[in-house]
């Protein structure tokens, strides 16, 4: 509470010097906040991924910040791995406090402009908890998922209607509120065949009502006002991969669709291409699905192809600068081949090199900061495989830039054992070379130092059989 007192009196005492212009320049806007246990320290604003400003916290891990020249709309501000949007009008004063072991979790707003903030947070949040129940509500028939998803559209709407009656927003908050009910409802209906038990989806599309994907006729692909706004993007995803299995169909000749196909992937590529034109949403797209692949093949001649794919339509040089190198750590880490010369740091501060600790059969894991929850998912699974599989080594790496202190505090703080924990040396670079994508990348290395798989994963169904295979080879 105190924080907060102390940070309105700053700004009032901030305001009121402006206040005689008030009325003829409002194209500002305050923004500040506390970070607890931060990563860095400092904050990144910025609003169509152009950078506004980089802005340090003090002492008590604070910012106060005006933006000049605002433009209307949603923000992003970002610490470490980590981002949030926040809906700016001129005059606002937006004060937050977050937590970073719960990120958007412990997001709270307050000051001028707090009420829409924290509703569109709250609204993320539920939406959130949509998507963990997705699973479950699409095995039920078409008409009753329909249904079910009809009525928490409704439910939404009736939640922000009197949400409206008891305050006063723009057209804009408006705007941005409706869009986020509209595209998660539309995003629902897209996940649907993938998601619905049944390999043949050819036919679950077949069995949907004629009106299930009724709303398609009023999407916009291309609205730059919504880039850089999570259900936006979340519903062009699922809209591309379900619009590519039409597509796909026409030309599969297996009964069963996987998605992990050539064919499927490039058609998916393809139909963004012809359909996209705004050029931010088209590369995200294009990029998105391209990684995607790259990450779960280890077909070099696939890779290639997908590649090139996408590097004949983005227009994104630094996409395409990635995306290369990307690949080819990609096909450099083949099973039987083995791992790269790459710098490690223990917690004792020493120097070796990764090869150094591969004396029998082991597990590579790695973890960041940025995702607290994986973080302590994946090291209590390493403690249970460890106690399972005494045969095997299970080494965990953390990818940040950040000092040791850091990763060594969230490692000690969570009572985690520190045997057999690593940072690399040179973060970014090893990260690349390693193809350390997603975060969930497991690799698997013989007694020999040859790798076994280059892309695995400790939570799949399938791990604890493939490392009793790499036991009694």
């Amino acid at each position: 509470m105190k924080f907060y007192l102390s940070f309105i009196l700053l700004l009032l005492s901030f305001l009121s010097c402006e206040e005689d212009s008030k009325k003829a320049d409002v194209n500002y806007a305050y923004i500040g906040g506390e970070i607890i246990n931060p990563n860095t320290n400092y904050i990144i604003i910025s609003k169509d991924k152009t950078i506004i400003d980089t802005i340090k916290l003090d002492g008590r891990n604070r910012f106060l910040y005006k933006v000049k020249n605002l433009e209307e709309g949603l923000h992003t501000f970002r610490h470490g791995g980590e981002f949030q949007l926040i809906l700016l009008e001129p005059a606002d004063s937006v004060l937050f406090r977050l937590n970073t072991l719960d990120f958007d979790e412990s997001l709270v707003f307050t000051g001028e402009g707090d009420k829409k903030n924290n509703y569109l947070i709250n609204d993320f949040l539920e939406n959130e908890k949509e998507e963990r129940d997705i699973v479950r509500l699409c095995q039920l028939n078409p008409e009753s998922y329909q249904n079910h998803v009809d009525s928490l559209k409704v439910k939404r709407i009736r939640t922000f209607e009197k949400f409206k009656k008891r305050n006063e927003f723009s057209p804009l908050f408006e705007k941005i509120a409706m869009a986020n009910i509209n595209y998660s409802y539309y995003s629902n209906k897209e996940v649907y065949p993938f998601v619905h038990y049944g390999k043949n989806k050819a036919a679950i599309l077949e069995s949907l009502p004629k009106d299930f994907y009724a709303f398609r006729q009023n999407i916009n692909y291309n609205d730059e006002f919504l880039s850089s706004y999570h259900n936006y993007n979340s519903f062009l995803r699922r809209h591309f991969s379900n619009l590519s299995l039409r597509t796909h169909d026409k030309h599969a000749t297996a009964k069963a669709f996987n998605r992990k196909s050539l064919c499927y992937n490039l058609d998916r590529l393809n139909l963004i291409d012809s359909l996209v034109t705004n050029a931010t949403i088209k590369n995200d797209l294009l990029y998105h699905f391209t990684i995607k692949y790259l990450s779960i093949s280890k077909n070099e001649e696939f890779n290639n192809a997908i590649l090139k794919s996408y590097l004949d339509k983005t227009t994104s040089e630094d996409g395409k600068k990635i995306m290369t190198r990307y690949n080819a750590s990609i096909n450099r880490l083949k099973d039987g081949s083995g791992l790269p010369p790459i710098r490690l740091v223990d917690y004792n501060n020493k120097d070796l090199e990764i090869g150094s600790l591969i004396k029998k059969p082991t597990v590579i894991t790695f973890w960041s900061n940025t995702y607290y929850e994986h973080f302590k998912e994946n090291h209590y699974k390493l403690k249970e495989l460890k106690e399972k599989y005494p045969e095997v080594t299970f080494v965990s790496i953390n990818v940040d830039e950040y000092n040791l202190n850091k990763s060594k505090k969230m490692l000690e703080g969570n009572q985690f054992d520190k045997t057999h924990e690593y940072q690399f040396k040179h973060p970014k670079e090893a990260s690349e070379v390693l193809a350390v994508h997603p975060m969930t990348k497991t690799i698997i290395i013989d007694k020999k130092k040859k790798i076994v798989n280059s892309n695995t994963n400790i939570f799949s169904i399938y791990f604890e059989k493939q490392l009793l295979g790499l036991i009694n080879r």
